[in-house]
């Protein structure tokens, strides 16, 4: 098995790190438009060379597309009109589906393309930062199953079962509409804290030196890429919004209750908050 992954970062990097370490790939083949990640990703053993888009996709069985997501919309149909009358698969790991899915439609091979996305990552970005079993026991999530050739289906299926991931099928909305809610809020959430400490550490110098774990843990995520997250916010714009709708209300809730100084009443939500304890474990 030959693999050929476009975007040498922490998804890329640390996929080919255990499909190799597995017995997955044979031969791994690095495209990346960033020459220090190229050489990084030599250096580190996360790929066996180096080249061009269209020479990676000629020599390889899997093509893994782990661009930022506007990069893979565009890359896509290059990738699928070089593939057509192959047995060649192509699949993508961005965190946004539904523009994905509409670009590929009603293109002639559409059926050699897989759309997935796992559930797995950290704050960090780039091939330094690729790491082994980052996915073990996580969500592997296959949109839109019915849209690809069973053959395709099946090679993603035994890539996510080689890296331990539990599969879930999911409509390419439903996965954008459910992401929105448990990963892109958070990562606003965090962005946006970062920025209101950053605004008053001008005026008081010490306010860092009081940060905490509490602090630390929610705005760990603010240290993620501008390159990753900006497109997924623009992409997966309308449901972000619909989710930032909702969280102001929650903080207006909580504003309301603090200025009255009503301790009952932040009592009552915060208890109502803790549930999500019984969902998470």
């Amino acid at each position: 098995m030959t693999i050929a992954v476009i975007g040498i970062g922490l998804i890329g990097g640390s996929l080919m790190i255990d499909l190799r370490k597995r017995g997955f790939a044979d031969k791994i083949i690095g495209v990346d438009s960033n020459i220090q990640h190229q050489n990084i990703a030599l250096l580190c053993g996360l790929v066996d060379e180096t080249t061009t888009l269209e020479n990676a996709i000629d020599r390889s069985d899997i093509i893994v597309l782990c661009t930022p997501v506007n990069s893979n919309c565009t890359i896509l149909p290059k990738i699928l009109n070089r593939i057509g009358g192959t047995s060649k698969v192509v699949t993508d790991m961005g965190s946004t589906k539904a523009d994905i899915a509409e670009i590929s439609r009603n293109h002639p091979y559409r059926g050699r393309f897989v759309a997935a996305h796992p559930m797995s990552g950290t704050e960090y970005s780039g091939p330094m930062a690729a790491h082994s079993r980052l996915f073990d026991y996580k969500s592997g999530i296959i949109c839109d199953p019915e849209l690809s050739d069973p053959d395709a289906l099946q090679a993603i299926e035994s890539m996510f079962n080689v890296l331990n991931m539990k599969i879930v099928f999911m409509n390419s909305n439903d996965h954008d509409i459910h992401v929105a809610y448990v990963s892109h809020i958070s990562h606003i959430t965090s962005f946006s804290l970062a920025l209101c400490v950053l605004d008053k550490e001008h005026e008081e110098k010490n306010i860092l030196a009081l940060a905490s774990g509490g602090f630390e843990s929610t705005v760990r995520l603010a240290k993620s890429s501008a390159e990753t997250w900006a497109p997924i916010f623009s992409e997966n714009g309308d449901y972000i919004l619909e989710v930032m709708d909702t969280y102001i209300e929650k903080m207006k809730l909580f504003r309301k209750l603090i200025a009255k100084k009503d301790v009952e009443g932040l009592k009552s939500i915060i208890e109502e908050a803790n549930k999500i304890q019984k969902v998470l474990n």
